[in-house]
């Protein structure tokens, strides 16, 4: 059996910018509910230039934390955009070619 050797790695020298010391987060900006702000946009299931804004390309659902719904809209555009589906104003899915 022939034994390895394990070669230690040679310490790196640090600079007190390495060190590590606590990361910081990235800035952002938190999204608006563009319903609750304003008061003058209604979801209805028969505004489709409404709802196309909330669902992509390939007929998916775009996330409340992407497009900064709060949780009582967003519940309310789900359900607008099912009942736009059954209905056959919106595609379920795209077809795949």
């Amino acid at each position: 059996m022939a034994q390895f050797e394990r070669s230690a790695r040679p310490n790196r020298e640090r600079s007190d910018d390495d060190r590590g010391g606590p990361r910081r987060r990235p800035m952002f900006r938190r999204k608006v509910c563009r319903f609750c702000a304003d008061k003058s946009l209604k979801i209805d299931y028969k505004d489709l230039r409404t709802l196309t804004q909330f669902v992509t390309e390939r007929g998916k659902m775009t996330p409340s934390r992407i497009t900064g719904n709060c949780a009582r809209h967003q519940r309310l555009l789900t359900a607008a955009v099912k009942r736009a589906r059954s209905v056959a104003l919106l595609p379920f899915t795209t077809a795949n070619n």
